[in-house]
């Protein structure tokens, strides 16, 4: 199994950025060496070290150490190009458990013009890895909960700023955030928590609500396990391309997208009966397997069958919330979504081995509770209140895809709502943030959808010429098919003509 999308789906989303014309234009005065840097407040810096890395262009990079307990280190690359620099900054969010990103999105960014910075909250680099989690005597490591849940990115642009003020002698023109899935969490982070920051920030299917979204997404193993009905890879396989059928031409285009999975009322029961063949194994659709599916997309309720949270999109793959393999004895077994598997193992049973295969339908609801209770105002990220923000000037751009197969785009459609509540209106919250929802796309890219081809250029002419997106132009990646995302709350419908043309959809 391939590493985890949320690690994949930064370099897509950044590789593709086009440069819009930069401001004055600057080329560092100094040599590469270390530069005095001020620690944050509650920090201590370790250590300082320049090394200079031969590229297109050559930049130098500048890695900061600090400390705030004595026992964790956090580390803060800074990369300044040689030449080009526009005065602008870019800083990169991370994946899954990884709190930053330090391959090829980091240095095209410098390739782009930008400082680039980043960090790794002092935590492992792999996403998946969360043995940080847990100190020696089986408690949850609260320094470096708090650097990866919202500390570390605060400093990350503080310490940022002041490297680059200092190697070039003039401060940041314009700072922007970038990041998707936990990046765009520590983007709303930032919003909420720290709102003179960045002056764009880039922050897409983010994992905001994370205290109900890390337990939510383990609900399809806990269907299966209790439910003792594990469907083949070709069944669910079945279930997807029926509700695809049933539901495509809904939006006026039979494209093999369905544009609101929201309102696809594909009933799977249909499927009842229905014999399919995979890896020369035949397996007929039962009733069981038709009542799984059925609960998988609603999504977890509670003992009341009050909903706790939003489903997996009809339409969406399954593999990585809901699929099935073979176990030691060959039968089918339901392993779970890892960064749920890994949130209720380190961060609400604390035990690294906790087998959560065996949790019931009411304790699945207990550690849903739990994991709010203890959790939302640490990493919770889902205060409704921007008004600093608004107020600092700062612009919020977000793109969702409506096949979103890791994060269920109900969470930050449910996130939004509510600051559309909290500050008057879906009108007056665009004046400063906007979410874009592509159709078809999955977990920050991919999925066969159209999706979008240079936000965060979009998003530096909103910031620094005062344009805001009135849509986003979106693609495939073979550029076969065009659309132009819309603004919520408002939809892309079909119109007529070529449906591979931008032109033949409308905001409505």
């Amino acid at each position: 199994m391939r590493r985890l999308l949320f690690a994949a789906a930064v370099p897509l989303l950044l590789t593709t950025v086009t440069q819009l014309a930069p401001s004055a234009a600057a080329a560092a005065t100094t040599s590469c060496t270390s530069v005095p840097v001020p620690a944050p407040a509650g920090a201590k810096i370790e250590s300082v070290q320049a090394e200079r890395k031969i590229d297109t262009p050559s930049y130098c990079q500048i890695t900061v150490t600090l400390t705030h307990s004595g026992s964790d280190h956090v580390k803060v690359a800074v990369a300044l190009p040689e030449t080009g620099w526009t005065g602008r900054l870019q800083a990169l969010g991370g994946s899954a458990y990884a709190a930053g990103e330090f391959g090829a999105p980091f240095v095209q960014a410098v390739k782009n013009g930008y400082t680039a910075v980043t960090t790794d909250a002092g935590v492992s680099l792999n996403g998946l890895d969360t043995t940080w989690a847990l100190t020696a005597d089986g408690k949850v490591d609260q320094t470096l909960l708090t650097n990866f849940a919202t500390r570390s990115v605060h400093e990350e642009a503080l310490i940022g700023k002041a490297v680059t003020e200092r190697y070039y002698h003039r401060p940041v023109t314009y700072s922007y955030w970038t990041g998707c899935s936990t990046g765009g969490r520590q983007g709303y982070s930032e919003a909420q928590n720290h709102p003179g920051d960045f002056n764009g920030i880039l922050a897409n299917a983010p994992a905001v609500e994370w205290t109900q979204f890390a337990v939510a997404t383990l609900w399809p193993q806990i269907v299966m396990n209790q439910s003792h009905d594990f469907p083949s890879t070709c069944v669910l396989s079945a279930f997807r391309t029926a509700a695809v059928q049933a539901c495509d031409a809904r939006d006026g285009v039979t494209n093999g997208i369905v544009d609101r999975p929201d309102e696809c009322s594909y009933d799977p029961r249909g499927l009842i009966g229905t014999k399919v063949v995979c890896d020369g194994q035949e397996f007929t659709v039962t009733a069981a397997d038709a009542e799984v599916m059925r609960k998988i997309w609603a999504g977890p309720t509670d003992e009341y069958g009050r909903k706790l949270w939003s489903g997996l999109p009809k339409g969406a793959d399954f593999t990585w919330l809901a699929g099935t393999q073979p176990g030691p004895d060959g039968t089918l077994v339901a392993p779970g979504f890892p960064v749920a598997v890994k949130w209720v193992q380190s961060f609400l049973e604390k035990q690294a081995d906790f087998d959560t295969s065996k949790l019931t339908y009411a304790q699945f609801t207990d550690l849903f509770r739990q994991s709010v209770r203890e959790y939302d105002d640490v990493i919770g990220t889902s205060d409704p209140d921007l008004s600093a923000f608004r107020r600092s000037g700062g612009k919020l751009l977000t793109f969702v895809g409506a096949n979103d197969q890791l994060i269920p785009p109900g969470g930050t459609l449910r996130y939004r709502t509510q600051v559309e509540w909290t500050m008057g209106g879906a009108q007056r919250v665009n004046d400063f943030y906007r979410l874009f929802f592509a159709p078809g796309v999955e977990h920050c890219f991919g999925g066969g959808g159209p999706e979008p081809t240079n936000p965060l250029g979009a998003l530096v002419d909103w910031v620094e010429h005062g344009k805001a997106p009135a849509t986003l132009a979106a693609a495939t990646p073979d550029g076969t098919q065009k659309r132009d995302l819309c603004p919520y709350p408002k939809v892309s419908r079909y119109t007529g003509g070529d449906p591979a043309v931008a032109s033949s959809y409308r905001c409505r």
